[in-house]
């Protein structure tokens, strides 16, 4: 019997560049929170690490004493800001539809407040079970244990090390800015070249050979 259950398992994705290209969204809401603040913001820059969490990357634009201000009305705003802007990347929402064809769980794991989250997936119509936010490193391998995931889909290395830490399957995906030998050297198990190749590797990989 394979390690995963046809009935029921729970797979984790990364939102950012895996599910959503958030960049136009980043874009937008930093350019709203320069004008707001007066604070000068490289968008370019904020959007080429948009799954980096929110108070690091404003920690390069404002001083410390600054940045919870900063945090407040960047999270906030972020609704009015770019959520229609934002695409699915290609093959998301099949996906995280092949997951729960299967009878699995769909956790969707962020950096973005959680609730900023939901309405970009609700906007695009992909709908996880779950979507746990405001999660880097550690605190990202955690929520994978705790929901007991099995695998773990995304295009970061950070992606690659929290499912390798939890003890998911870390499947990596080239749809971001890390290239596939970067994945691989982060932990990725499996290399797919974006998520549309996804529905046909999980199952094949559900009614494969027992695995050891």
């Amino acid at each position: 019997m394979n390690h995963l259950s046809p009935h029921r398992f729970t797979v984790g994705f990364d939102l950012d560049l895996t599910l959503v290209d958030t960049r136009p969204a980043v874009r937008a809401a930093y350019a709203a929170l320069a004008a707001a603040t007066g604070a000068y913001i490289d968008v370019d820059v904020a959007a080429a690490r948009v799954d980096h969490p929110l108070e690091q990357e404003l920690r390069d634009w404002f001083p410390e004493d600054r940045v919870p201000g900063a945090r407040e009305v960047c999270v906030a705003d972020h609704p009015r800001h770019g959520i229609t802007l934002s695409p699915a990347m290609p093959g998301a929402r099949e996906a995280v539809g092949a997951v729960r064809a299967l009878g699995g769980r769909v956790l969707v794991l962020t950096a973005r407040h959680s609730r900023n989250a939901r309405l970009h997936l609700d906007h695009l119509g992909i709908e996880p079970d779950v979507v746990e936010g405001s999660l880097w490193t550690g605190g990202r391998a955690v929520a994978l244990r705790r929901y007991g995931a099995a695998v773990h889909v995304g295009d970061d290395v950070v992606d690659m090390r929290c499912a390798r830490t939890a003890g998911a399957l870390a499947v990596g995906v080239v749809s971001g800015f890390c290239a596939a030998e970067a994945l691989r050297s982060a932990g990725a198990q499996v290399i797919l070249p974006g998520l549309g190749h996804f529905p046909a590797w999980l199952h094949s990989y559900l009614t494969g050979p027992v695995r050891t």
